[in-house]
């Protein structure tokens, strides 16, 4: 798929400090291996760059980095205490506007492990293309992108990105992802001990929705932005989208009446909108038609109003809230 292009996004060429510089740190990276930045050179970089640190778990041995948050929840329960998991979008940030630091880039030439998902966001993939790591994971070469359906979004044939919202993609990924550390780690066991367990746990997580979900007066669901496809279509629901796969469109008054009628059509409840974007649409069109709003999160980042603190608590919460609006028995 092909994210929604922002004219103003920036090039790495454009970051700061001057490109010449990293440049230098680039070449003083092998791509087999982690060689020591002079310390000059870091010094220098912290001191020109103005964005929040990434998140890390560690500070030894694997150096992994991912691109957002669901990988981040993978990688850590995977690495444990082996290594280092940092994770490119700060969080409470909307991950589609990342924009990287040269620090950042520096991490991803050093990682033994880059966890990513292309075409989300423009300014890592163009970072992988300059920093060349060693080792690179595209989860949509492991999941492949489903098509977003009429009914679901108002964009045609747009590349639904969400595929984490499937938990089995989720447990598929962290499958693969352990293919790829294991033989790094000094500790190989430890890693398939943990992949066991956390494929085992996204399991569980996935029969206890199915079952939440099985008997629900409506199966009809209207969101903000179409963000749930990979959900709606595991559970056998269906999602109905106020905008498109960009949360930023604002839908046309042809695209609003379109959820008047469905919204009728269906005895709707309930309309969802997100922690990371505007709810003022959703507010709206709830409000216009006496309807309740609620919260479901599409798990793109944490933040202090995450009803949970990792993908499982949250992806719960998401399953509590689709019982709640579909009067679920």
């Amino acid at each position: 798929m092909s994210a929604w292009p922002r004219s103003e996004r920036k090039t790495v060429a454009d970051l700061t400090p001057p490109n010449f510089l990293l440049r230098m740190i680039l070449m003083s990276i092998s791509v087999r291996r982690w060689l020591a930045v002079p310390a000059l050179l870091l010094s220098l970089l912290v001191a020109g760059c103005s964005t929040a640190p990434a998140t890390t778990s560690s500070t030894s041995g694997l150096r992994v980095v991912v691109a957002f948050y669901p990988y981040q929840f993978v990688a850590e329960r995977l690495v444990g205490d082996l290594g280092q998991v940092q994770n490119l979008t700060t969080p409470g940030a909307e991950p589609h506007d990342l924009e990287l630091t040269a620090t950042q880039v520096a991490a991803i030439a050093s990682a033994d492990l880059v966890i990513y998902q292309k075409g989300f966001q423009p300014a890592v993939d163009n970072a992988i293309t300059q920093a060349n790591p060693s080792a690179v994971m595209d989860v949509t070469t492991i999941v492949p992108l489903r098509e977003s359906l009429e009914q679901e979004s108002a964009d045609d044939h747009a590349g639904d990105p969400h595929l984490w919202l499937d938990p089995t993609n989720l447990a598929t990924i962290a499958t693969a992802v352990s293919a790829k550390l294991a033989p790094l780690s000094a500790e190989p066991a430890a890693i398939n001990q943990r992949t066991d367990a956390l494929t085992a746990q996204l399991g569980e997580l996935d029969t206890t929705i199915r079952a939440g979900l099985a008997t629900c007066e409506r199966r009809v669901f209207v969101t903000s932005h179409a963000a749930f496809a990979y959900l709606a279509a595991r559970y056998e629901l269906n999602q109905v989208a106020i905008a498109g796969l960009d949360p930023s469109t604002e839908p046309s008054p042809a695209r609003i009446k379109q959820v008047h009628d469905v919204v009728a059509a269906q005895r709707v409840t309930t309309i969802f909108y997100e922690t990371l974007v505007s709810d003022a649409v959703a507010r709206s069109i709830a409000t216009d038609l006496g309807l309740r709003t609620d919260v479901l999160d599409p798990l793109e980042g944490l933040t202090d109003a995450s009803r949970g603190t990792d993908y499982v608590q949250v992806m719960t919460a998401n399953l509590q809230a689709l019982r709640t609006a579909g009067d679920c028995r």
